[in-house]
């Protein structure tokens, strides 16, 4: 992929989490996403390939099989109207994460997760779930 495209790609991502949309956690006069206090920490995960970012403050942790220990990376945060955004960089790749609420399933466990998650990375975009601190999810805490 051309990378001078990739703004264009990872945009649609970002403004999913900006965009109104008939989901719960929608404010129809416009107002920022507020349900995910700036200290707590937001989970989001995925399989197929098995992903996870974990983010505490301005910082993430990128997981995956072949790198257990993660990376770390700063993020940048801005809420949207219908929900959360994400921003960095992750090996010299354009990282953008999006959470918004909507029941989810990671599709292997009987868990069951408060928000959507999408990751946009390098040309490639990642599809699960997220949970937070006071949002977790429910379930088997070791499936």
């Amino acid at each position: 992929m051309n990378p001078r495209l990739l703004p264009l790609v990872a945009l649609p991502l970002a403004l999913a989490a900006c965009t109104p949309a008939k989901q719960d956690g929608i404010d129809p006069e416009g107002k920022a996403f507020d349900r995910v206090a700036p200290d707590e920490v937001v989970t989001l995960l995925g399989t197929e390939p098995f992903w996870n970012l974990r983010i505490q403050g301005g910082a993430g942790v990128w997981t995956t099989p072949d790198n257990q220990p993660g990376t770390t990376l700063p993020l940048k945060r801005f809420p949207g109207n219908g929900g959360l955004g994400f921003t960095g960089s992750l090996d010299g790749k354009a990282l953008t994460a999006t959470l918004t609420p909507g029941t989810c399933s990671d599709g292997m466990s009987d868990r069951r997760f408060p928000f959507v998650a999408t990751i946009a990375l390098g040309g490639e975009t990642f599809e699960g779930c997220g949970y937070t601190t006071s949002q977790p999810f429910s379930g088997d805490k070791a499936p």
